[in-house]
């Protein structure tokens, strides 16, 4: 058990890889062990989210860890509503096509 440099004097027990990886699998299990989450699909999932909710790209950058945006970009899935959103009509500011 090492200590956490941002709480003095409290020891925080690590995970390791592997335990983090069965604790997420069994909390998201839905046909037994090995159908849940992996934390790859966990990193991409939070990347996105972060993305869509309108972080700046410095922001997962340092979630991430990444030093490079092109290395982020591979994380980065936004979906089918999120594209929807930035291109849809409904902004303020935004006008309407012409009606012929």
């Amino acid at each position: 058990m090492g200590r956490d440099r941002h709480a003095p004097g409290l020891a925080l027990a690590r995970l390791s890889y592997d335990q983090a990886r069965d604790l997420l699998d069994a909390a998201t299990a839905v046909d037994g062990p090995g159908t849940g989450w992996d934390l790859h699909e966990l990193r991409h999932s939070v990347l996105t989210h972060l993305g869509e909710a309108g972080a700046s790209l410095l922001e997962p950058m340092a979630k991430s860890r990444h030093r490079k945006a092109e290395n982020l970009r591979r994380y980065y899935k936004p979906s089918p509503q999120a594209m929807r959103d930035l291109t849809g009509g409904d902004r303020p500011g935004r006008r309407s096509p012409p009606v012929n």
